[in-house]
């Protein structure tokens, strides 16, 4: 059987060309920084992979190892480098900026500050006008959340069963997945609400989500009505009727569940809970740390594909291609709610940051990025979609543009969750054939493909041929 193994490794696709060459890996060896890590590495910093990888460069879609292996980078460094590895226009910018001027704070004015949330906010609708820069996703919701309770004087803010908006002491009360959860006091203020996930909740049909694959159960709703979408919304307003005072600071949602594997919401579900939030005195706060910038494909921002208008948005992650920096943008009058004191970050918005920003923006729009997303990303989608209707351990396929679920299950009718050890071995298998990919869900049974927005067709075709062997080879060592 192991020779079988081999031979169906063989006949996997060709991994596409690539005519940049990688600089000969000269730092430690393997074993040593091995060591260090053991050692001296905070242990909360897991690494991926029985045989952690040692990666030493990228370039665009591709990362390369200390000893020179090419891999297809489906995961992004988490969702992070949106426009590819050391693209050079960001790297030239960031140069260009590094010779002039890294640092001084916003108690001076300097112009790179201003000509990025000009070109930022230029992106919004009215009247999401003014940012407030920050370092990381965290520190974003973080102040979100500090805002809707200075300007509603509310104090409750709800967010969905399995969503992931940091890990600071403040936002894990809105983080609600248990691995992320420490025996620690947190979350005064924070309740959770049912997630209404078509694929895994106790309602979903066949129609319901705005993404071309949709789940395999079966719905009798007509053009224009969704029952699961009617059951959710009353589960919202349970949750509004029971748990929290009848006035609140927010709610906080993403536009598709990054970290809990890609799960998407039925049509119109943030429309209506938006507005029951607002008749109670709160502010809706759309976290675009995963799903912005272009990243869904038919928009810019992903609550534009919901229909919906926040109070205030949170961005992060791809907003600087890898680089530390994130943002809160709001109207003026939310912002005007955190002046009444001093309210200071040092390295906010700092004058590297705001050119990597803006250069991230400017390869978006030149490379046609938001497009290539909703062309390749539909394009995987429908061929993952083909696994999923061959191998009965692939139980969903889902997402929209470059933002994939595939959620792996014991079998299609229970929807239990296939056991970790078997979505390993799937996982090393990929890993060995050249495609990294992520993980994500309640327990941790979706792989999530969310690669840089510059992958081709063909690095699909690619991925695609890898995971289908991965599949095969599982199910000969089942058999």
């Amino acid at each position: 059987r192991q020779q079988k193994w081999k031979s169906s490794l063989s006949t996997q696709a060709k991994m596409p060309p690539c005519d940049f060459v990688p600089e000969k890996y000269e730092s430690y060896p393997y074993e040593h920084v091995q060591k260090i890590r053991e050692q001296n590495i905070a242990p909360s910093l897991r690494t991926y992979y029985k045989r952690p990888l040692l990666l030493h460069q990228g370039h665009m879609q591709w990362l390369f190892d200390h000893e020179g292996r090419r891999y297809l980078d489906l995961f992004a460094g988490i969702v992070t480098v949106s426009v590819g590895h050391c693209h050079p226009k960001i790297t030239m910018a960031t140069q260009n900026q590094l010779s002039r001027l890294w640092h001084t704070t916003n108690i001076y004015m300097y112009p790179a500050i201003h000509e990025y949330a000009e070109k930022l906010t230029s992106l919004f609708p009215d009247p999401l006008k003014v940012v407030y820069l920050t370092n990381s996703g965290s520190e974003a919701n973080d102040l979100a959340m500090f805002m809707a309770r200075l300007h509603t004087r509310n104090f409750d803010i709800i967010s969905l069963r399995g969503g992931y908006h940091g890990g600071s002491p403040y936002t894990l009360g809105l983080t609600s997945l248990t691995s992320y959860k420490h025996g620690v006091a947190n979350g005064f203020g924070c309740t959770t609400t049912m997630l209404p996930d078509v694929f895994r909740g106790p309602w979903g049909g066949s129609h319901c989500r705005d993404s071309p694959v949709q789940t395999v159960r079966k719905c009798s709703c007509t053009e224009g009505a969704c029952l699961a979408k009617d059951q959710y919304i009353e589960q919202f307003k349970d949750t509004l009727n029971t748990s929290v005072p009848k006035t609140v600071a927010g709610f906080i949602a993403e536009p598709i569940q990054g970290v809990n594997g890609a799960v998407q919401y039925p049509r119109n579900f943030l429309k209506e809970a938006y507005q029951l939030i607002r008749e109670r005195g709160g502010l809706c706060i759309s976290d675009e740390v995963q799903t912005g910038f272009g990243r869904t494909g038919s928009h810019f921002w992903g609550f534009q594909t919901h229909g919906v208008v926040p109070d205030i948005v949170t961005l992060a992650k791809g907003i600087g291609n890898g680089f530390p920096m994130a943002a809160v943008v709001t109207t003026k009058e939310i912002a005007s709610s955190l002046a009444q004191n001093l309210h200071f970050n040092t390295f906010g918005g700092n004058p590297l940051a705001c050119v990597v920003g803006a250069a991230v923006l400017d390869a978006i729009e030149e490379d046609g990025l938001q497009k290539n997303s909703d062309d390749v990303g539909t394009y995987m989608l429908l061929e993952l979609a083909k696994l999923r209707d061959k191998f009965e351990i692939v139980g969903d396929v889902r997402g929209k543009g470059l933002m994939i679920g595939v959620e792996m299950v014991t079998d299609k009718d229970s929807r239990r969750p296939l056991p970790a050890e078997e979505i390993n071995q799937i996982w090393e298998d990929c890993k060995d054939m050249g495609v990294l990919i992520g993980r994500g869900g309640l327990y941790s049974q979706t792989f999530r493909i969310k690669p840089p927005m510059c992958i081709t067709k063909r690095d699909v075709d690619f991925a695609v041929e890898v995971f289908h062997t991965a599949l095969q080879r599982h199910v000969e060592r089942a058999a």
